[in-house]
């Protein structure tokens, strides 16, 4: 495809809004992207359907690896005796580290798929976290990112580059982002971003809150909740 990078991507697929958008964001840049998506046990286990469909509508190749019951027991996110923290609004989100933190995920996340970048000769890996999350999640500070790329640099002897596409966006731009970006604002209607792993979204769980912000701060529908209402 003329005007693409001959460089080949690894995009970690969630299946939730950010991650389809750096998908998207990745197959604007490169010829050969493909993503590899984490099954570590998650309360909100829609997010692997929507993977899977997403990566399919993309047309980009899927890997899918479980993880067992590593992270059993460490957040409401992997134990599911634990209740989801829900709001009136996201005017009273608490500050500070979020009930919601799964210890450790991103760094594992990214070893893991160093490692398969490694043997799929992959130039980069492409994870959607942002700084916007820095207070609930230490995971994804720029610093952190940075100190992953030199350790993996330095466990593989490759350089293999961390693409972070919203690490300084918030959920506003994140939306205009994904708007501009061809075939991405189809694929947002496939998307999963609820905690509590419901269809239709709960709306009061901390991650349904934030998208409604970004989406309702850019004037734009969700086309998942447009599918849902085109559907009633």
């Amino acid at each position: 495809m003329e005007g693409l990078a001959a460089m080949k991507r690894m995009v970690i697929l969630s299946g939730g809004q950010d991650s389809v958008t750096c998908l998207y964001w990745a197959l604007a840049r490169s010829e050969q992207v493909v993503c590899l998506t984490f099954d570590y046990g998650q309360r909100h286990r829609r997010e692997l359907e929507c993977a899977e469909t997403v990566a399919r509508l993309a047309g980009v190749p899927q890997q899918v690896v479980n993880l067992g019951p590593l992270f059993t027991g460490t957040s409401p996110l992997t134990d599911h005796s634990r209740q989801v923290e829900h709001y009136e609004s996201v005017d009273v989100l608490p500050g500070g580290l979020e009930d919601t933190f799964v210890p450790g995920r991103n760094m594992l996340f990214l070893s893991v798929a160093a490692s398969r970048a490694y043997v799929e000769e992959c130039d980069s890996l492409v994870i959607g976290v942002s700084q916007e999350d820095f207070g609930g999640y230490p995971d994804c500070r720029e610093s952190f990112i940075k100190s992953m790329e030199t350790t993996i640099a330095e466990a593989l002897d490759r350089k293999i580059e961390i693409e972070t596409p919203l690490l300084f966006l918030d959920k506003k731009q994140t939306v205009e982002l994904a708007a501009e970006l061809p075939g991405c604002w189809e694929a947002l209607a496939h998307s999963h971003t609820c905690y509590e792993g419901q269809f239709p979204p709960c709306g009061e769980c901390h991650s349904c809150l934030l998208r409604a912000r970004g989406f309702d701060q850019a004037g734009k529908v969700d086309p998942l909740l447009e599918g849902i209402q085109n559907a009633v």
